[in-house]
């Protein structure tokens, strides 16, 4: 497995996967001008166990809440995307069915539509009460422990120089002390869905849960009982804690019913409709209004056509036509 991933082949195939989007950037741009020489340096290195991960840079965003992402250097990035196109495909058949996030053929509406397709199940079509468990985790990826995080790869993965690479990856960066995966590493979308897993396969073969989605740190149960749920949270929280060092959202976690809303994934979901939830729908047309480009009101658009969202999608067309000065019906 080591070798597949260094091989210069496959160094080559990641880069091109990389670069999609990103050949104007300076960065990519100056690595570009010895490309064959920077991927021949970067595979001797790691053949020859010299490599050493570089810095990173670190910026906020606001998705809506503030968050540091941290940006490795694109020689690093390079490998990251090597890494994935070797591990993924071993630890995606590993993973349940119901894990949506950085999966392929997965996703966020796939996430809320499962979600919809089970809470018809439970309730019966709407002719008895669906409640539903939803949880999130404190802090998530600053809060992934590194030495637990190596363990589990070690249970399976048997090749000591991946884990070595993955011990180089993942030493790289630190929240706190032995904490913390950085949010803008292409191979932590990948290692947290590696150490949720084990959850994931508690929260099936150990709690029995037959209605179960869950998507990077946000999870939902769902049962016709409301004590059952309530049954499990003690098991949940205790699991979590003990075995992934990770704790709920004390604010975020909550039962109601399907019938009086269940916010998930930026949308709110009731038995015959969903809708945007009011955050994210602020955050749209702030967006809109902000940086009126075609694209931009395409992709929102396409995202509303998932929901019940005829008003607001000609709120949105409003706002867009009058940013950018154009008359009413151009869209």
């Amino acid at each position: 497995m080591f070798e597949d991933i260094i091989s210069f082949e496959n160094l080559c195939a990641a880069w091109r996967e990389f670069v999609r989007g990103k050949k104007l950037k300076k960065d990519v741009a100056e690595f570009s001008l010895n490309l064959s020489g920077n991927l021949f340096a970067l595979h001797e290195d790691l053949e020859n166990k010299s490599y050493e991960h570089g810095a990173y840079q670190a910026f906020g965003i606001s998705d809506p809440k503030p968050r540091k992402i941290h940006k490795a250097m694109v020689r690093d990035r390079v490998l990251h995307h090597a890494i994935y196109r070797v591990l993924y495909p071993c630890f995606d058949r590993k993973f349940i069915y119901d894990i949506y996030s950085c999966r392929d053929t997965k996703g966020t509406h796939r996430a809320v539509r499962r979600f919809e397709h089970f809470s018809r199940k439970v309730s019966k079509n709407n002719t008895r009460t669906c409640w539903v468990l939803k949880c999130d985790v404190r802090k998530f990826f600053a809060s992934i422990d590194q030495t637990t995080l190596m363990q589990i790869l070690a249970r399976h993965i048997s090749d000591q120089d991946v884990l070595w690479l993955l011990r180089r990856v993942i030493g790289s960066f630190e929240s706190n002390p032995g904490k913390g995966l950085p949010l803008g590493n292409l191979t932590s979308q990948l290692l947290v869905n590696i150490y949720m897993n084990e959850f994931d396969q508690y929260a099936k073969h150990v709690l029995r849960a037959k209605y179960y989605v869950r998507y990077a740190d946000d999870f939902l149960f769902l049962s016709d009982d409301k004590g059952t749920l309530e049954g499990l949270l003690p098991s949940i929280s205790g699991y979590l804690g003990k075995e992934l060092k990770l704790s709920l959202h004390p604010r975020k976690v909550s039962i109601r019913t399907w019938a009086s809303g269940v916010d998930f994934l930026g949308w709110v979901s009731f038995p015959d409709h969903k809708v945007l939830r009011p955050a994210t729908k602020r955050r749209m047309l702030k967006r809109i209004a902000q940086n009126p480009k075609e694209s931009t009101i395409n992709s929102y658009l396409g995202m509303l056509r998932h929901g019940n969202a005829k008003e607001l999608e000609s709120t949105a067309k409003k706002i867009y036509n009058k940013s950018r000065f154009v008359a009413p019906g151009f869209i």
